[in-house]
């Protein structure tokens, strides 16, 4: 079960971190995503790490800006996103796909992969 939080309306650019909490799963042992889908848009895949090494990818149109992390002892990973745009807008949806210690990079891992995912929040950035 993963929950979002923290989106809203903000003005070009502000901030806004991304909550997702996640139970009923070994949170430590999965690797999360962060996605977002804009109306009329195909679902983009915009930042992911892995569960063990701390390693991160971000998509181009989001580098220098967002910043991905998470908390195991708290069960949630966020995102922090900084210098905010009006294409950002978009509902955005956290992951999760059970990949533990196998190594393999969080950006290769396709989107269709993630076994469990929230339910989105709504982020809208105005100009």
């Amino acid at each position: 079960h993963l929950v979002e939080s923290g989106g809203g309306l903000v003005h070009a650019g502000g901030s806004l971190r991304l909550s997702c909490a996640a139970s009923g799963l070994s949170f430590e042992h999965y690797y999360m995503g962060w996605f977002r889908q804009a109306p009329g848009k195909e679902r983009e895949e915009v930042s992911c790490i892995d569960s063990n090494y701390g390693r991160t990818y971000y998509a181009d149109s989001v580098k220098g800006r967002f910043t991905i992390s998470r908390d195991n002892a708290k069960n949630t990973v966020y995102l922090q996103m900084n210098g905010l745009k009006p294409e950002d807008t978009a509902v955005y949806f956290c992951a999760a796909v059970l990949l533990g210690q196998t190594g393999v990079a969080c950006y290769d891992v396709p989107g269709n992969n993630y076994e469990r995912w929230g339910q989105g929040t709504q982020v809208t950035v105005s100009s």
